[in-house]
């Protein structure tokens, strides 16, 4: 079991206080002596020691610390606002999966706007992924509120993937885009799909069009596969190179 301290909080005098603290002390009824492991989402994990509680705070003392490296092959999610139950489903997923960035923008087939406090809203869902599975990183998020034009001109260095809906004519997502070295963006539309001139911008932007197959899927079933799949390949070695000559499509490869 995980637990999380912010970044900002990881110096001495060390302690958690609030939510966190209430569950330590209330829920688990850990005292002085108990030993814990922290996060701080930025890579670095810790063991300490509790040497005192009270109401709402955890005192600790730090027994050892590391640092992680890093990821050099990582995934980024462009995902379209979509009104969902299932969205905080999605978002501790997304952060056990590995999600190395998380970009919302606002789609013309949006449901509805997005909030302005829509990454505080997120962030315990978040942190409850982070500490279930001790990935010591947490996925940036940002939010595009300009829609597809400011999502197209962001970070244009990155290898950049746009899943297409099922009857589209578009070749199956391939081994080569999977996992490669660097930043690997993925663009998912909303619930209703991308409009015909997000799509041009997109493509226009250098995003490679790529489809999952012929099953139509939600929002964040797509996003939760690409990141399977990105995340198999960078652990296994399996990806090649984007020039490289084999075309096997993901449900081959898999199979």
């Amino acid at each position: 079991m995980f637990f999380y301290l912010p970044p900002e909080q990881w110096n001495p005098p060390y302690c958690i206080e609030g939510q966190e603290a209430w569950h330590i002390t209330k829920a688990l009824r850990m005292g002085a002596g108990t030993e814990l492991r922290l996060l701080d989402g930025a890579g670095r994990e810790g063991l300490f020691r509790i040497v005192g509680v009270c109401k709402e705070r955890v005192e600790l003392v730090v027994l050892s610390e590391m640092r992680h490296p890093v990821p050099v092959r990582r995934a980024i999610l462009a995902v379209a606002w979509s009104k969902s139950a299932r969205r905080g489903f999605f978002w501790e997923k997304a952060v056990e999966l590995g999600a190395a960035e998380i970009w919302c923008w606002q789609a013309q087939r949006s449901q509805g706007r997005m909030p302005d406090d829509v990454r505080k809203n997120w962030q315990g869902q978040l942190i409850a992924g982070l500490k279930q599975c001790g990935n010591p990183y947490l996925p940036l998020v940002r939010v595009f509120v300009g829609g597809v034009r400011e999502l197209a001109v962001h970070d244009p260095e990155t290898f950049r993937i746009l899943l297409r809906e099922p009857g589209e004519r578009c070749p199956m997502l391939s081994l080569g885009q999977l996992g490669r070295a660097g930043d690997t963006v993925y663009a998912i539309g909303p619930e209703g799909g991308f409009v015909p001139q997000e799509i041009t911008v997109l493509i226009e932007a250098g995003y490679t069009p790529a489809s999952l197959g012929d099953r139509p899927l939600r929002w964040e079933t797509a996003a939760l596969m690409c990141l399977s799949l990105h995340q198999f390949c960078s652990a296994s070695g399996a990806t090649v190179s984007g020039n490289s000559e084999v075309s096997y499509d993901c449900c081959k490869t898999f199979a």
